[in-house]
């Protein structure tokens, strides 16, 4: 159809390049490339690439995330007693049209995070750990709307509670590989608990001791590492710790890593290999505004000299919104997140970055 004066749910005129159909705005020119089109033509391609907004991995033609309608219960299969329905991708950007459809006059929650890649490690409520006992909520589907370049779609809120897990991944990371890992989040919402994760965890959902992890968090550093001026800081957490780096033999006040105020954050991890740094190891942090700019180096040098993070002995789970062994008191909001083999170098990521600032998050 044809763009409207009056789009019936959207109430004005659709944005350029969208028409308006069954009563909501969408449509338009999808991205020319994706952010795993960038990560693959450096020579780090996606293992994992999860949003619930946007096309992130070229080909995908498959839902982003299921909803669930009704009574929705902890564990994998969170949805037993309600109706679902998978929430297709149009030109590149959520449905949310059909999601709202589908979840109006009800509770919706999301019951799946489908993997974009051909690797299938898409995301359930988190399994019971050696943290917490019990299994993890599944999110809202309604609770963090946005735009991206004026399509309506949702995020996910994470709130004390809720969390989502692949336990037995698929092509990540094990052992001292090298990874890379981003994920787009913001200042709002924050709890300052264990922990607002995406990425590299245990596959036993234990603690399984220092270098085990290798995640992507942004916080306040709960009651391990810290950044300068106040936060919230991109940090590494990497299992019995949060780092914001590695400076004066320590991992507070960390010079280098100053504070994320963005409504949409760009957060990434480089985990790199034992032999670098003269035997050291390294791992590097990078942050900046997932709706404008360049990205800031936060962190680039040694791993923590302490026992057990060179070499890492990382087991290759996925997470969202907890910690490996399921510590699950965190919040924060998450949009999308990626997974790609090697450490990408900082021209590849900013790169990146500038995939996710053309997607127009909040415009």
């Amino acid at each position: 159809m044809t763009d409207t004066a009056n789009c019936g749910t959207c109430g004005k005129a659709c944005a350029s390049g969208q028409t308006c159909s069954n009563g909501a705005c969408g449509g338009g020119t999808p991205p020319a490339s994706t952010v795993c089109d960038v990560l693959a033509a450096a020579g780090n391609p996606c293992v994992a690439a999860h949003s619930t907004t946007r096309l992130l991995y070229t080909g995908y033609a498959g839902p982003l995330y299921q909803v669930c309608k009704g009574s929705a219960v902890a564990g994998a299969n969170s949805c037993s007693s309600g109706t679902t329905k998978d929430i297709a991708l149009v030109n590149g950007y959520a449905d949310s049209a059909t999601q709202d459809t589908f979840c109006a006059g009800g509770t919706c929650t999301i019951s799946v995070i489908y993997d974009q890649t051909p690797k299938k490690n898409d995301l359930k409520p988190a399994t019971a750990g050696g943290a917490k006992n019990t299994a993890d909520l599944p999110a809202s589907a309604t609770a963090l709307k946005t735009t991206l370049t004026g399509h309506s779609v949702y995020g996910i809120l994470i709130t004390p509670g809720i969390g989502y897990r692949e336990l037995k991944g698929n092509g990540t990371a094990t052992g001292d590989a090298p990874e890379t890992e981003y994920m787009v989040s913001g200042q709002t919402d924050l709890v300052n608990g264990c922990c607002f994760d995406y990425g590299n965890a245990e596959t036993d959902a234990h603690d399984d001791g220092n270098g085990t992890m290798e995640a992507v968090y942004l916080g306040l550093g709960v009651v391990w590492g810290t950044g300068v001026n106040g936060g919230p800081w991109v940090e590494a957490d990497l299992e019995n710790g949060l780092y914001a780096g590695w400076e004066n033999n320590q991992d507070r006040n960390i010079s280098t890593n100053t504070p994320l105020k963005y409504d949409f954050i760009s957060a990434f991890v480089i985990g790199d290999t034992k032999d670098k740094n003269s035997g050291k190891g390294r791992f590097a942090l990078y942050g900046g505004n997932a709706a404008s700019g360049a990205l800031t180096t936060m962190y680039d040098g040694i791993r923590p000299a302490k026992t057990g993070y060179v070499p890492m002995a990382k087991q290759g789970s996925i997470i969202l919104g907890i910690g490996g062994d399921n510590s699950d008191g965190d919040g924060g909001r998450w949009y999308e997140g990626v997974m790609a083999t090697g450490a990408a170098t900082l021209a590849t990521v900013n790169a990146v970055q500038a995939n996710i600032v053309a997607a127009g998050y909040g415009k």
